[in-house]
């Protein structure tokens, strides 16, 4: 059950390639082992108003963000999941590279462990994907 939410300041897509930034990510946390391919999700979310640092740094600049929020199930070790949070921030901070060498960008990333308590789940897609691998 990962899942990445990637919330991002209106007018970011005029700088940053959403699609290939969320496929990019994507492809990152299958690369790092530890999630299951059925479960990732990459999901974009445009924010249509938001008001980020000094909201006003002059000469026609407005200051963006980029918050990715990854949620996973619980009962990971702790030092696996901060190594695949270090890979996946690595990934971003590459993409984002262009951003972050101008002074009116963020780029933040936080990983949550759900609950499994209260956390309900019903998913087909392992089951695809695992009779796509045994069928070849």
């Amino acid at each position: 059950m990962p899942h990445l939410r990637c919330e991002y300041s209106a007018g970011l897509e005029a700088h940053l390639d959403m699609e290939v930034l969320g496929r990019t990510l994507h492809t990152a946390m299958a690369g790092t082992g530890v999630f299951p391919l059925g479960g990732i999700r990459v999901k974009m979310h445009r924010c249509s108003l938001a008001m980020v640092g000094d909201l006003n740094p002059g000469r026609g600049v407005v200051n963006h963000f980029l918050a990715l929020e990854l949620s996973v199930g619980a009962g990971r070790d702790k030092d696996v999941l901060a190594e695949a949070g270090r890979q996946l921030f690595q990934v971003a901070e590459a993409v984002c590279a262009d951003q972050l060498a101008a002074p009116h960008f963020l780029l933040s990333l936080e990983i949550r462990e759900i609950d499994p308590e209260l956390s309900w789940k019903a998913n087909s897609i392992h089951a695809r994907l695992a009779a796509d691998s045994a069928n070849g």
